[in-house]
């Protein structure tokens, strides 16, 4: 996986309303890119229904949430549809982006899938700090808290670091 103090990919990938979107869309914002499996199954509704109740949240941080799977637009649209989800979710059927960031993959009956991952990006397009092995119950949270801390470590170092790790994460 992609780690902390790299240059996040370039991308040109489409919404769920069919709108092209690109890194340079986001250039100078701070980025949540959250990686899930699939559309419309349990993990990854609780993730999508966490992320649109907490959306203000993390907007009052200044961060915009982007959604990827390897859904196509139509599976999204569908997905956003049925629940109200008011987050953008990228569409990246050929794992372009994925791949750019070298996430893992797991086999479940006989299909795999991208494992759930999330990036923080800083405003420079830097990655911050990264997520593996996500369970989607709480991510919101661990996200808020780790935002406001980069956020307060950005006002003593260089804009986006932050000097802490854990197991599941990678930061700089």
């Amino acid at each position: 996986m992609i780690e902390a103090g790299q240059k996040f990919p370039s991308f040109s990938l489409k919404d769920q309303d069919g709108t092209t979107r690109t890194l340079a869309d986001y250039a100078g914002k701070w980025l949540v890119v959250y990686f899930y499996p699939k559309d419309d199954t349990p993990g990854c509704t609780i993730q999508g229904k966490a992320f649109t109740s907490r959306k203000q949240d993390f907007e009052n941080l200044g961060v915009t949430v982007l959604g990827v799977s390897a859904d196509d637009v139509s599976s999204h649209k569908d997905f956003c549809n049925k629940f109200g989800f008011t987050t953008t979710f990228l569409a990246d059927p050929e794992a372009t982006l994925m791949k750019a960031l070298d996430l893992a993959q797991s086999e479940w009956n006989g299909t795999k899938f991208w494992d759930r991952s999330s990036v923080i990006v800083n405003p420079q397009g830097i990655v911050s700090k990264t997520y593996a092995g996500v369970k989607p119950q709480g991510h919101d949270d661990v996200l808020l808290a780790d935002i406001a801390a980069l956020h307060t470590g950005a006002n003593q170092m260089a804009p986006g670091l932050n000097q802490t790790q854990d197991a599941n994460t990678t930061s700089v």
